[in-house]
């Protein structure tokens, strides 16, 4: 395992990273604690560092299962959690990615925290993050400078944005990298998804800004994976249920044009992961993991051999034309230009 180093911080992470939406939801299948103790101690094994959690991931869930990995002999991890979402009040059956009302008042924030902070059995969290801001939260100067005051008080070591919970959120990602000099910066960004992630590098590069960021479904929700094909069915619960017949088709067409990143020693998901890995500002790459397989694979992405300038050349040039393959124009959440107030559409291979 390798280990990347947040700018302008001593937050060192391993350049692949463990988020628990996996192990606390059933958005990916059914886990049950003891079993996600036992994914998360083999995690560590491997060279894990990096254990992304978020207080509203089963309603605490997921930090209560890092908690009872770990305990207190967290010793080199890194913590990583995010606020946001009252599911304290509002507590019912979620389906998928449901959203619930946000609270980001100080007197709530502040009880986020301590809460997570109970949960996790720590004193302090590594990387606390806005879950899933929208412009609003970005622009608010009073909760900009409560985090601040985390940090001071010692129960935090740095903060940032999460975006989500669908692709999209553009410039809500410029903003928070420009303006609020975030530490981290998590967006959805993949080989068959680079649009908005590579404008939001850009902004961040143009303004020289301090950001690292964490990368999440680096495999288009599974199918760089390479596996998918055109029978493929998920199991009821699954969040990739929803999706129309057209994405399974599309997406096996176009995996079948980049399969020469596969070789003896590298999967296509591992190849996937270095091409994310190319990019120095990437701190950890957060595949879905769901068994010990998928564990071992992904973990051993950053051991194998990056791409070469040729590969990397080959597949900017299939990203042009949407690896071979049209569809239609895709819709996006979020703010998707300073001129609009709804969100906007855009190809996929922008």
């Amino acid at each position: 395992m390798k280990y990347r180093t947040y700018p302008k911080t001593d937050i060192a992470v391993s350049e692949i990273g463990f988020g628990l939406w996996t192990t606390s939801t059933d958005w990916w299948g059914k886990m049950t604690d003891d079993e996600a103790v036992v994914l998360l101690r083999e995690a560590r094994d491997l060279g894990i560092t990096l254990f992304d959690a978020a207080d509203t991931y089963g309603n605490g869930r997921s930090e209560e299962q890092l908690a009872k990995a770990f305990g207190d002999s967290r010793d080199g991890l890194v913590y990583s959690t995010k606020f946001g979402y009252d599911f304290y009040t509002y507590a019912g059956e979620r389906k998928g990615q449901q959203e619930i009302p946000h609270d980001f008042s100080p007197a709530f924030v502040r009880y986020a925290l301590e809460q997570s902070l109970r949960r996790l059995q720590t004193d302090v969290i590594d990387v606390y993050s806005i879950h899933n801001a929208h412009l609003t939260e970005i622009a608010n100067d009073e909760l900009f400078a409560l985090l601040e005051a985390f940090k001071v008080e010692g129960k935090i070591r740095s903060y940032g944005v999460a975006l989500g919970p669908a692709i999209g959120w553009l410039v809500e990602g410029c903003e928070a990298a420009t303006k609020r000099n975030v530490t981290n910066i998590q967006m959805i960004w993949n080989m068959f998804e680079q649009f908005p992630g590579n404008a939001m590098l850009k902004a961040a590069y143009d303004a020289n800004a301090d950001c690292g960021y964490q990368i999440r479904v680096p495999h288009s929700s599974g199918m760089l994976e390479g596996r998918y094909t055109l029978d493929t069915t998920f199991p009821p619960g699954d969040h990739r249920i929803h999706r129309p017949k057209s994405w399974l088709i599309a997406g096996v067409q176009k995996v079948e044009t980049i399969r020469f990143l596969e070789t003896a020693t590298r999967t296509l998901g591992q190849a996937s992961i270095q091409w994310l890995l190319a990019e120095p500002r990437a701190m950890s790459v957060l595949p879905n993991i769901y068994d010990r397989e998928q564990l071992r694979e992904f973990a051993g992405a950053s051991a194998c051999a990056p791409l070469t300038a040729d590969e990397l050349a080959r597949i900017a040039e299939l990203a042009k034309t949407n690896f071979g393959v049209e569809e239609p124009a895709m819709k996006y959440k979020g703010t998707m230009s300073r001129d609009a107030a709804e969100p906007a559409t855009a190809m996929a291979s922008v």
